[in-house]
């Protein structure tokens, strides 16, 4: 009877270690909380929260992509939408002119009839008719309104300036085995039309690059001048103020009114104050001029100096009021032979313009124009460099 009860004893024993055993196993899996179970479950939210995240970023990169790309269809639209607005804004800023220039014009008839009834000799005022059909160039200086107070917009490309007072057009033609650059401009005023000097400073041996005096000057175009620091004589004035006075006999230089009106003068038979008081801006004494009153003014034989034949040339034009090119042409390299003076005056002439002035050439010659250099200036035909300048002639502000 004792062994039967140990036995049961044993059995019962091991019935309860089991049950509880198995209850446990049976909490262990459906109830009580486990590190890995916790883990995984962090991971799990973690991996939700990264796809939130980077289906935000997704969504932001497609929303900065169009943003960008309406940027880029609205700048399209704006830029055709700033040169309609710049020629607009340049035609109302300019619906004046004409009877501003023909009062102008009549002033200068009269004063002109009041000199011949007094003697017979010929103005230096004489204005010349126009005939249309002979200008190429469209003339769009139709007014001349204050536009101080206005916004000036502004559109440029590597060809092309406007804003509301100065409008350029940049062009290269191909002559006589030369590439010849030629910018038209056309001004609201002339108050755009100016010269600088290098380092800004009055002096002989005072030289800088053409887009270096050009740079410090904020010029939108602009080209070499006449050089003045090469000579001790001759007349120097630059924008209204009157540097040398000395006169040298047989110079021939070009005056630029304050109007802007050009006039060729001869130093032997007027004064350098005289033409200040005349409201002379500026005189360019290089020459010769290449066109007077329309016609060429020089002959196959004229040269500067010793200059050979062939050169890179510098010439400022005037085709009517406001209405300027400034040319540059290449020369002494292989793929451009350069021009003779004659040549020059030629192709000035086949531009429609009254009066044409050749400025220093050869190495000198350049053409700066929207912040660039636009002709390949040389002195010895292999090297394309600049060469040293005392001045140059510019249109800005």
């Amino acid at each position: 009877m004792r062994g039967y009860w140990r036995n049961h004893r044993f059995w019962i024993i091991y019935s309860i270690l089991l049950a509880a055993f198995t209850t446990y196993a049976l909490l262990d899996v459906f109830l009580i909380p486990h590190r890995y179970e916790t883990v995984k479950s962090i991971k799990k939210i973690n991996a939700s929260s990264n796809s939130s995240v980077s289906s935000s970023s997704d969504n932001k990169t497609v929303s900065t992509k169009y943003n960008n790309n309406t940027k880029y269809n609205n700048s399209t639209d704006n830029n055709e939408e700033k040169k309609s607005k710049v020629d607009n804004k340049y035609k109302e800023n300019t619906e004046n002119k004409d009877n501003e220039d023909k009062d102008r014009k009549e002033n200068k008839v009269s004063l002109k009839n009041d000199d011949n009834n007094a003697n017979d000799s010929n103005s230096e005022y004489d204005v010349e008719s126009v005939d249309e059909d002979s200008v190429e160039y469209n003339n769009i200086n139709e007014s001349n309104e204050d536009i101080e107070n206005t916004d000036n917009i502004v559109y440029k490309d590597d060809y092309t300036y406007k804003d509301a007072n100065i409008i350029i057009s940049l062009t290269t033609y191909r002559k006589y085995d030369t590439d010849i650059y030629v910018a038209d401009v056309k001004l609201s005023s002339a108050d755009y039309l100016k010269t600088a000097l290098a380092e800004n400073t009055y002096g002989r041996n005072i030289k800088a690059y053409t887009s270096v005096i050009a740079e410090e000057n904020n010029a939108i175009l602009a080209i070499n001048g006449d050089f003045y620091g090469a000579q001790s004589q001759g007349y120097v004035i630059r924008n209204g103020v009157l540097y040398r006075s000395s006169a040298v006999k047989g110079n021939e230089d070009l005056a630029i009114y304050d109007d802007g009106s050009f006039e060729i003068i001869e130093e032997s038979k007027i004064r350098a104050e005289e033409l200040l008081n005349a409201g002379t801006q500026q005189v360019l004494a290089f020459g010769p001029a290449l066109v007077e009153n329309g016609k060429i003014s020089v002959s196959e034989k004229d040269e500067v100096g010793k200059a050979m034949a062939s050169n890179p040339r510098t010439a400022i034009g005037l085709i009517d009021d406001l209405h300027y090119v400034f040319v540059v042409s290449d020369g002494r390299s292989s793929s451009s032979k350069g021009l003779s003076l004659y040549q020059l005056a030629q192709f000035m002439e086949g531009l429609g313009v009254k009066t044409a002035y050749n400025l220093d050439g050869g190495g000198s010659s350049t053409m700066y124009f929207n912040g660039r250099v636009i002709n390949n200036p040389t002195t010895n035909g292999r090297t394309i460099k600049e060469r040293e300048v005392s001045d140059i002639v510019y249109i800005g502000y």
